[in-house]
C-alpha cells in the first residue's frame, strides 16, 4: 500500500513538473513572438510582406539589410552607444559599490536617513529631471558632449546601484573586515581586496540592468545630443523610422539592427552572471 502511494506521489510530481515546464515554455514563446515575427519579416521582400504578412519567407532575402545599412549611420551609432553604455556601467558599478560600503557597515542614524534619501531617488520619475538637467548642462557647456550624457546616465542609475549594493554588502560577514584590520589593512584596502571580489555576482547582475537601461533610452540622448555623429543607435533607428514614409521591408531590418548589439551584450553578460554566481558560491 505504501509503495503504491509513493508511486502515485512520484507520478503526480512528474506530471506537475511537466505541466509547469510546458507552461513556462509557452509563456516564453508568447513573449518572444514579436521578436520572432520581426526577425522573419526582415528577410521578406515588400511584395511577400504585402501578400502574406504572417507567412514564412520563400528565401532569406538580405537585400533589406543592405538597403537599411546604406540609409542609416549604423556603425557609428552602435560605437557611440557601446562607448556610452560601457562607460556608464563601469562608473555606476564602481561608485555605487564605493558609496554602499560605508552605508552597509555604519548602522547609525545618518546611514539610515541617507539610504532612505537614496530610495527616494529611485521613486523620482525621470521626466521630472529633464528640464533641470537641460538647463544645468546648458550653463555648464555639457550639451552635445559624450561627457554630459555619461554623467546623466550615471547619476540616474547610481541610486539603484547604491541601494542594491548596500543590501548585498550588509550580508557579507563583518569578521572578514576585522580579520583584514588585524593585518593592518586600511578601509580602502578592505574594500578593494576583500569586499570588491565578493561583489562580482551582484556587479554582473547590476551591469546587465544598467546596460539595458542605458542602451534602450533615447529621451536623454535626444534631449542632449544634436550632432548626428554622436547619436546613439536608438536615436538613429528612431530618426530613420520616424522621419520618413518608411516601408515594411526597411522597418523590420532597422528594428533588428537596433536590437542586435544589445542581444549580443545580453548573451555575454548572462554567461558572466552564471560564472559570478558560481564563484560567489565557492567563496
Amino acid at each position: 500500500m505504501n509503495t503504491q502511494l509513493t508511486s502515485l506521489t512520484k507520478i503526480r510530481r512528474k506530471v506537475t513538473f511537466s505541466l509547469a515546464q510546458t507552461g513556462v515554455f509557452l509563456l516564453v514563446i508568447g513573449m518572444l513572438m514579436p521578436v520572432i515575427y520581426m526577425l522573419i519579416m526582415s528577410f521578406k521582400t515588400s511584395a511577400e510582406i504585402a501578400e502574406s504578412p504572417l507567412g514564412l519567407p520563400s528565401q532569406l532575402y538580405l537585400g533589406n539589410y543592405i538597403k537599411t545599412l546604406e540609409s542609416m549611420n549604423y556603425i557609428s551609432s552602435v560605437m557611440n552607444s557601446l562607448g556610452i553604455t560601457l562607460s556608464v556601467t563601469v562608473l555606476v558599478a564602481f561608485l555605487g559599490a564605493l558609496a554602499a560600503y560605508p552605508l552597509a557597515r555604519k548602522t547609525g542614524r545618518f546611514s539610515r536617513w541617507f539610504i532612505m534619501l537614496v530610495a527616494l531617488g529611485l521613486a523620482t520619475p525621470s521626466f521630472v529631471n529633464i528640464t533641470p538637467v537641460y538647463v544645468i548642462f546648458r550653463e555648464l557647456g555639457l550639451l552635445d558632449t559624450y561627457l554630459g550624457i555619461i554623467i546623466v546616465f550615471t547619476a540616474l542609475n547610481l541610486p539603484f546601484a547604491v541601494f542594491f549594493y548596500t543590501g548585498f554588502i550588509a550580508a557579507i560577514p563583518r569578521e572578514l573586515d576585522e580579520a583584514a584590520m588585524l593585518d593592518n589593512c586600511s578601509e580602502w584596502q578592505i574594500f578593494w581586496h576583500v569586499i570588491r571580489p565578493l561583489l562580482r555576482p551582484a556587479t554582473a547582475t547590476l551591469s546587465l540592468f544598467v546596460m539595458l537601461m542605458v542602451w534602450n533610452d533615447f529621451i536623454y540622448p535626444l534631449l542632449l545630443l544634436t550632432d548626428k555623429s554622436k547619436f546613439t543607435v536608438m536615436i538613429e533607428v528612431y530618426r530613420f523610422v520616424g522621419n520618413r514614409n518608411i516601408e515594411p521591408d526597411m522597418l523590420f531590418p532597422a528594428a533588428v539592427l537596433g536590437s542586435l548589439p544589445l542581444l549580443a551584450l545580453f548573451v555575454v553578460f548572462q554567461k558572466r552572471i552564471l560564472a559570478g554566481v558560481t564563484a560567489g558560491a565557492v567563496k
